[in-house]
C-alpha cells in the first residue's frame, strides 16, 4: 500500500534511499537467519533426532527452503517478477500491455509474498523479539512490490483506486500464509515440525536476500551505498537480539 502510494505522488525514483534500505532488509534477513534462526531450529531438532540427526536435519530443512523458493522463482517469468528493478520514470513511458503486466506482478508478488507470511507467524510463534526486525525487513522490501503493481493498473485504467487495491490486495498474501500456517501448524507443532520450518524459513530469506534484494539494490544505486545498508542491518539486527536477551 506504501509502495502504491509512493507511485502516485513521486515523479522520479529515489534511487539511493531504495539502495540503502533494500540493503538493510537483507541485512537483517541475513543476520537473524545465519545467526539466530537456523541456531534455534538445530537445537530444537537435536532435542528429538540427537546432535548429528539435528545437524543433517537443519541443513537439510535449510536447503530445502532455498529449493522451494527457488522454483517459486523459476516458474514466474523474469518480466513479471515482482524483484526486478523497476523504475517510475520508466514504468510510465511504456505502453501496450500494461493492465497485464500489473496484474501479473501483483499475483506473482502474492506467490512470493505467501511464505513470507508464513516465516513472520514461525518467528512470532517463537520468539517475538526475533519476528519485529523481520516484519520491518519485510515490510520495507514491499514497498518497490507497491510500485511495480500500482504503476502498470494505474497507466493502464487510469484509476488510483483499483491500482491501489491490486497491489494492496497482493500484499494480503502475507497475513494469509501466517493465517494457514496458524490453522495446518499450530496442532501438529512440535520440536521436529518447529525445527525444520525454521530452518527453511532461514533458507527462503537468505535466498531472497541474495537472489533479489542485494542485486536490486546494487541496480538501484551505487555499490557501496547497498554495502552500507547491509552492514546496518546486521548491525541493527545484531543489537536488538542482544537487547533481549
Amino acid at each position: 500500500g506504501i509502495g502504491s502510494c509512493i507511485a502516485f505522488v513521486a515523479k522520479h525514483t529515489n534511487k539511493k534511499f531504495l539502495s540503502v534500505s533494500l540493503g538493510f532488509s537483507a541485512g537483517v534477513m541475513i543476520y537473524v537467519s545465519l545467526v539466530e534462526i537456523l541456531a534455534k531450529a538445530k537445537t530444537s531438532l537435536a532435542v528429538e533426532l540427537g546432535e548429528r540427526g539435528g545437524n543433517w536435519s537443519t541443513i537439510l530443512a535449510f536447503f530445502g527452503g532455498m529449493l522451494v523458493i527457488a522454483v517459486i522463482d523459476k516458474l514466474i517469468p523474469s518480466e513479471e517478477n515482482p524483484h526486478e528493478v523497476r523504475c517510475l520514470e520508466k514504468e510510465k513511458k511504456k505502453s501496450g500491455k500494461l493492465m497485464r503486466m500489473g496484474v501479473f506482478t501483483a499475483l506473482a508478488i502474492g506467490i512470493h509474498n505467501f511464505p513470507e507470511g508464513l516465516a513472520t507467524f514461525v518467528s512470532a510463534l517463537q520468539e517475538p523479539s526475533v519476528a519485529l526486525p523481520i516484519v520491518v525487513a519485510i515490510a520495507i522490501h514491499n514497498i518497490p512490490e507497491g510500485i511495480a503493481v500500482s504503476v502498470p493498473i494505474y497507466q493502464a485504467t487510469g484509476s488510483k483506486c483499483k491500482a491501489f487495491n491490486y497491489s494492496f490486495l497482493s500484499g494480503l498474501a502475507e497475513p494469509l500464509g501466517a493465517l494457514i500456517g496458524w490453522l495446518i501448524l499450530l496442532p501438529i507443532m512440535n520440536d521436529i515440525v518447529y525445527g525444520v520450518i525454521f530452518a527453511g524459513v532461514a533458507g527462503i530469506m537468505v535466498f531472497i536476500s541474495f537472489d533479489e534484494l542485494l542485486p536490486a539494490a546494487q541496480e538501484y544505486g551505487e555499490h557501496h551505498l547497498s554495502l552500507y545498508g547491509l552492514i546496518s542491518g546486521m548491525g541493527v539486527m545484531a543489537v536488538s537480539l542482544l537487547l533481549f536477551l
